[in-house]
């Protein structure tokens, strides 16, 4: 089998990208965010619906959401009071999926030295999300509550175009469920219309190769485990 250039080049950005968990404080060129958000678009959607809105943070406004959400997190009793719009994990788990939830939990913790007694260190690791773990841009996603769950899977392709794009580039992202919990800090922040649900948000920026967390590659089940071949 011959591997073009092009072929290995794909691939690559594919195959390479990981959720980076600490980056340089090096920033990014608005150019290069807006050309990774224009190459994205192209993802597919249903009916070109195109259901995906894209809030890009820098800055003092990258800052300023930060701040907010840890001051409520970093209460108990506040962030008892915020939870998720949707369930994005199963409410009840099965195997094999919560064992690789537990397994890529403990790797990343052990790396970090972090004991299962040590629930502190664990809590203030998960903190560090709404830092975007650093990174220079913060991107927050939303989507028009009329949306149903095809364009949910239109937005799933539109932010994996935005992981490949940025690969492509050098750039290192991190995908981050945890912003839902605080969807109506988000929403206050960024003065979101009524009709626009919190989806995720993301990381992007340079990865700081120094980082032990960054070390980490998830294992991924090999194809024969996931597909079937029928002739």
């Amino acid at each position: 089998m011959i591997h073009s250039p092009q072929q290995e080049a794909v691939d690559a950005a594919i195959t390479s990208r990981r959720s980076i968990r600490a980056f340089l404080p090096k920033p990014v060129e608005r150019a290069d965010i807006e050309r990774i958000l224009e190459v994205a678009a192209r993802a597919p959607s249903g009916t070109n619906t195109q259901p995906w809105k894209v809030y890009v943070l820098t800055g003092q406004a990258r800052r300023e959401l930060s701040e907010a959400i840890l001051a409520v997190n970093a209460d108990p009793e506040q962030a008892r009071q915020h939870t998720e719009e949707y369930a994005y994990y199963p409410r009840a788990w099965i195997s094999p999926f919560i064992e690789r939830r537990r397994k890529v939990g403990w790797d990343l913790y052990s790396l970090l030295g972090l004991t299962r007694d040590n629930k502190a260190g664990m809590a203030a690791q998960h903190a560090r999300n709404y830092g975007f773990f650093d990174a220079p841009v913060g991107l927050i996603f939303t989507i028009d509550r009329i949306m149903e769950q095809g364009s949910w899977l239109d937005y799933g392709m539109f932010l994996q175009s935005i992981m490949v794009a940025a690969r492509g580039r050098g750039l290192d992202t991190c995908p981050q469920a945890a912003f839902t919990q605080y969807h109506r800090v988000i929403a206050q922040q960024l003065a979101l219309p009524e009709n626009e649900m919190v989806v995720c948000g993301m990381a992007l920026g340079w990865a700081d190769p120094g980082k032990v967390e960054n070390s980490l590659v998830t294992e991924r089940e090999p194809v024969a485990q996931f597909a079937r071949f029928m002739e």
